[in-house]
């Protein structure tokens, strides 16, 4: 039986200290801020990442270097018969692309899964993924299974501030000077390729409650009779973020909710202080 191991980048908000503990292998994700290079969790930490947005540095996400990518696939294929590398959703970065050319020269070692991932549902990809392999399928199946089921999620999520909305060109400098007047938070979905507006609330207690229903409706209906798993994400501090989670606990009694940071390359389109809240379709192996 081939030795398969995981891959993926590190916007699945898996860490280093992590990737060790799982058995998993990441990709550092690159950022320029202020045109020096940084790489996610090796050079940069989160703290620094929210230190230097407070800054109002220039912050730019980047895709790895290819260099970067095959030099990884090349350490991992030393103890491994193949790979299956998981990078951030193709909708939102041109990684996968660039990952799948490379991957050609590998004659059936790596396997590049595009399933439309990021953040806290690349994760439960890559948990996935591990447990395929423990089931003993192969990587190609494993590939497919996951290409098959991209679609099975739903992420919801409110931001603090409108200023990186505006920065980014996703909202009107009047309609952010407009919302912020109104105390309005938008609430945006990400569903496969890209990040979406879905909705708008007045306060962050309606925006939760407006994320809220949106997880029951999809359980209720695209998902419904099927097992489920909840995830929570947040940006800037964990601390400031428990209260998320203690009331999506309330919400979903007897759900085990696991909530990670959300992946800088979201992060700095939104900014600290938002929160998340994902419905993930349990795959079954």
């Amino acid at each position: 039986m081939s030795r398969i191991a995981i891959a993926t980048d590190s916007n699945s908000g898996i860490t280093q200290a992590q990737a060790g503990e799982l058995g998993l292998f990441v990709l550092p994700m690159p950022f320029y801020i202020n045109d020096e290079l940084f790489l996610e969790d090796i050079t940069l930490t989160q703290e620094q990442f929210y230190q230097r947005l407070a800054e109002d540095a220039d912050v730019k996400t980047t895709q790895p270097a290819p260099g970067d990518v095959v030099e990884l696939w090349e350490k991992i294929l030393r103890d491994y018969d193949q790979v299956v590398y998981i990078p951030m959703s193709s909708g939102l970065s041109s990684s996968w692309e660039t990952a799948e050319m490379l991957s050609q020269d590998y004659e059936g070692r790596v396997f590049v899964v595009n399933n439309q991932r990021i953040s806290i549902t690349q994760r439960q990809s890559v948990l996935d993924a591990q447990a395929m392999v423990r089931a003993g399928m192969g990587a190609a199946d494993i590939k497919a299974l996951l290409e098959q089921t991209k679609f099975d999620s739903d992420i919801y999520i409110t931001v603090d501030t409108l200023k990186y909305l505006k920065k980014g060109g996703r909202c009107t400098p009047a309609a952010a000077a407009l919302g912020t007047v109104l105390g309005l938070k938008p609430v945006l979905r990400i569903q496969g390729e890209k990040l979406d507006s879905f909705a708008k609330a007045r306060g962050w207690k309606a925006a939760k409650k407006t994320m809220l229903d949106a997880i029951h409706a999809t359980m209720d209906t695209r998902f419904a009779g099927e097992e489920l798993h909840i995830a929570a994400a947040y940006t800037g501090k964990r601390e400031d973020a428990q209260e998320w989670l203690d009331e999506l606990e309330a919400a979903f009694p007897g759900c085990p909710i696991h909530m990670d940071a959300l992946s800088l390359s979201v992060a700095c389109h939104i900014g600290p202080g938002a929160l998340a809240v994902a419905v993930t379709k349990a795959l079954k192996i």
